[in-house]
This record gives C-alpha cells, structure tokens and sequence, in this order.
C-alpha cells in the first residue's frame, strides 16, 4: 500500500519509524509548518519532518489543510490509506481521500478520554490502567470505529512525561499491526458505543496552565496525581517566598500533618513538605521562578525558608 503518514511531535516519530522498518511504503509525510521557537526566534522543524528529510521522505507542510494546492499535492501521492499520529483535526476532505480511509493512533483506551491530553488526564484522575487505540476517523473527534488496542497497568508513580515514552513505543506496535491487517483485509471495526463498559464516559480536553496551580485543601493523594499529570509540562505550581514554585516530582504521605493545609515543614538541607489536609507532598524536584531546575537538596541549598 501507498501510505502518507500525518503527525508532528516525537510521539509521532516512533510510528512512522516503525512503519518504515516493517517494509511499509511511505510516499510522504505531512507536518506542521515550520515555526520560530526559544529566545533566538529560530526557526524550529517538527521532529516528523527531521526525521523525514534524514530518511529522503517527502515532507508537506500545509498552512491550510482545506487550500486546494494542498490537497491537489495530495490526490497526486495517490495513497491507499492515511495514518494520523498527533497531528491536527483533518477535514472530511482529506480523511475522506484514501480508497482505504484514514486511520488514527490515540493515546488511551477510547471510547475512555478522548480528546487532546489524555495520557495527562489518566494521570491526574488516578486510573489504574490505560492504553492505545487504532480507529478509522469519521466527523466528530475521537469517535470512529476501533479496529485494535492494547492495554498498559499504571504503577500509581509514573509521570506524565514517562507514561508518554511508554505508549509511544507500545503505540508504535500497534499501529503496524494495524496497518498490516488493513493491508490483508484481515481486520474488524468495533463501534465505540459497543465499547463502552457503561461507565461515565471520561475526557481529556486540553490542557490550561490554570489548572497547574495546587489547591492545598485538596487530598494529598488528589495533589500527588495532579503534580504526575503535569510533568513536565505545563507542570503543577505553587507559590514560595512570593514566587512560582514550579513542582515535577513529588512523594505523598498520609500521616496526620499537623499545621494548616498550604503550610510546609522543612529541616532546610534535605527535606520540603507541603501539607494537605490528610497528609503531606513531599517535594523532590523543583524549580523556583528565575532558578533551573533541581532536585530538593540543591534547591534547599541556595534558598532561605
């Protein structure tokens, strides 16, 4: 099959390197468009379009999924089928192009948190399991037809930033299982209200740099998830000697506190904790507002609580 493989951040390199060891014929690779980033304004490449230039791929980059010279540069790659990696909402015009359709690779166990974030919110709303999921897109967001998914046990510790690594490379597996069954015929689609298990249906909307800030008041436990849904980024915060604490690793206890919940306790060498009402964050790795970041120790060494 002729395939054109749309994504853009380094989640998305995973899959299209997969699909090329497998032997699968990439024709091109759609990204973003290049844009400045940092201080000095340069201008930065998606990591799908690093990759693709290093590999000889070649690289679309629309401004307009809807301008008719993008979509005549893509009638003319005359792909069998279309695989989305964390890109952007498609117009019915483009995932409608491929005799074979358009196919998605989503970073939760859908029905369960569709949306923009999703491995930020299993976290932050403590699930025990997650996953990824292969679809055929249709009109609304998040909602085709499953064709496979895999399931991952959440440990209750991870971040954020390391469940992303995991479901990256687990998605990559599957999106050639995926692609091979299309291939062969060898395939079913699961309507996702069959899927459903009768429990309220979760979200994943994306994320504000709002929901960062830590309400003390909240169960440590609560907090504990929030500050691993967060890492590293946008990151959970709170405020210190007047300034942003920005907070990537945390602990939790649930030993009875003792002092009003927003007040910490600190032997000001190896040890932070923050109290919740039930029990205490225990902070591991910080950065302060002006500072880098950095583990408790050093923190605590430069500042004066």
């Amino acid at each position: 099959m002729r395939i054109v493989f749309m994504g853009t951040p380094q989640f998305a390199v995973a899959s299209l390197d997969a699909l090329i060891t497998s032997g699968c014929d990439i024709v091109a690779v759609v990204t973003a468009p290049d844009k400045p980033a940092g201080r000095g304004q340069k201008v930065s490449e998606s990591a799908v379009k690093q990759y693709a230039v290093a590999n000889g791929i070649k690289v679309l980059q629309p401004e307009k999924l809807k301008s008719p010279e993008f979509l005549e540069q893509l009638k003319a790659l005359e792909a069998d089928l279309q695989v989305v990696v964390a890109f952007r909402m498609l117009p019915e015009v483009v995932w409608s192009m491929p005799p074979k359709g358009t196919i998605n690779l989503h970073a939760s166990l859908l029905p369960q948190y569709r949306g923009a974030a999703p491995i930020n919110w299993v976290l932050i709303n403590g699930e025990k399991e997650t996953g990824v999921t292969t679809f055929f897109l249709k009109h609304e967001i998040d909602t085709g037809d499953v064709l496979f998914t895999e399931k991952v046990t959440l440990t209750g510790q991870e971040t954020a930033g390391e469940l992303h690594d995991r479901l990256m490379n687990k998605g990559a597996g599957l999106l050639v299982k995926t692609v091979k069954a299309i291939e062969s015929g060898r395939y079913h689609e699961h309507p996702q209200h069959q899927l459903g298990t009768g429990e309220e249906l979760q979200h994943a909307p994306k994320l504000t740099k709002e929901l960062g800030a830590i309400d003390w008041t909240q169960p440590a436990l609560k907090i504990y998830n929030l500050i691993r849904g967060l890492s590293p980024v946008p990151t959970a915060y709170t405020t210190l000697n007047g300034k942003i604490l920005k907070i990537f690793n945390a602990e939790y206890s649930e030993t009875e506190p003792g002092i009003q919940p927003g007040g910490f306790l600190t032997d000001n060498k190896t040890n932070l904790k923050f109290a919740a009402p039930d029990g205490f964050i225990i902070l591991t790795d910080v950065q302060l507002e002006g500072k880098k970041r950095m583990g408790i120790e050093e923190f605590l060494r430069g500042v004066r609580l």
